[in-house]
């Protein structure tokens, strides 16, 4: 297996499976996409194994503990592994400086629904749904599964200013608010629930009152108030993407753009609906996308004479 051989399995993962990161590799320049299609082919090869429901959560840990375990290996000096994604992984790690801290933390993060200890989906909340009890909490969840995301991210993008982490971390957290918003039903409908108590209980929502939501009630005021707060923290979140943009290096900011204008365009849907995110679910349609590709393709070219 060469790395060239590595990179293009990578890239088939991504093509197939990002869906809206992938818009955001399209405007990156060559290596700097490869290095985000091995991340992102060993992310999606986490999230495989941590939500593949037809297998037991106690297999699910084991099979994760053996794949890390191979990984570990994978990164010791005379390793023979020929996994593509470990080789482009690898490679992507000696380039731009990712630690493999960084990488367990975003493991961390995706297998966190596996731990025994049910840190991953907190604490049973009522109705059979498990959640948290405080948006800190929440928070820690994001950083763990989004957040991380970004710091790996802008170590690819390149910056030199470190209030890029800082700001890394918060759009991480925007992003992930964004998918909670969305995924209200979906997640309800696999037993958790990501809207933290102490706001369910400020505007009197139960865990019952989300259960009979997915089940088709229509969504009444104090829920819609609800969501509309999480909605404004969200974009409270995404005020710190605008400042990480011109942080990170020219040839990379496209790239952001592209995700910012994606996952905003997601939570300006959701609130278009006033949190109604039962009856149909919130998407960004691909036309959309494919437009702001478009722009990205703009800025890109733009970005790169001026840098």
């Amino acid at each position: 297996m060469t790395l060239v051989e590595a990179y293009r399995v990578c890239r088939g993962i991504a093509k197939r499976e990002a869906k809206n990161f992938y818009y955001a590799f399209r405007v990156l320049p060559p290596h700097k996409r490869d290095a985000m299609c091995a991340v992102y082919a060993f992310m999606r090869r986490a999230d495989d194994l941590a939500d593949d429901e037809a297998v037991s959560v106690v297999e699910r840990r084991r099979l994760m503990e053996e794949w890390m375990v191979a990984w570990r290996a994978s990164r010791q000096p005379g390793s023979t592994s020929q996994d593509a994604v470990f080789l482009a992984l690898a490679d992507t790690q000696q380039r731009f400086g990712i630690s493999d801290a960084l990488l367990e933390e975003l493991v961390q993060g995706t297998s966190m629904d596996l731990a025994e200890s049910g840190a991953g989906t907190g604490v049973l909340v009522g109705a059979g749904l498990q959640g948290y009890r405080t948006f800190d909490e929440v928070y820690q969840y994001c950083y763990l599964v989004a957040s991380v995301v970004g710091l790996v991210c802008i170590r690819i993008f390149g910056y030199s200013d470190a209030r890029a982490e800082e700001l890394a971390e918060k759009t991480g957290i925007a992003f992930q608010l964004t998918n909670i918003l969305r995924d209200v039903k979906e997640d309800a409908e696999r037993g958790r629930l990501y809207l933290p108590m102490d706001l369910m209980g400020k505007f009197s929502v139960l865990p019952e009152d989300v259960i009979a939501l997915t089940a088709g009630r229509g969504i009444r005021a104090n829920e819609q108030g609800l969501l509309r707060e999480l909605s404004t923290k969200a974009w409270e979140y995404y005020g710190a993407a605008k400042m990480l943009l011109p942080l990170i290096d020219a040839d990379s900011r496209a790239a952001l753009w592209v995700l910012v204008e994606i996952y905003s365009g997601l939570l300006k849907r959701v609130d278009a609906r006033n949190g109604d995110v039962f009856s149909q679910r919130a998407r960004v349609p691909t036309m959309v996308k494919l437009a702001i590709l478009g722009r990205g393709i703009e800025k890109s070219l733009v970005n790169r004479v001026m840098g």
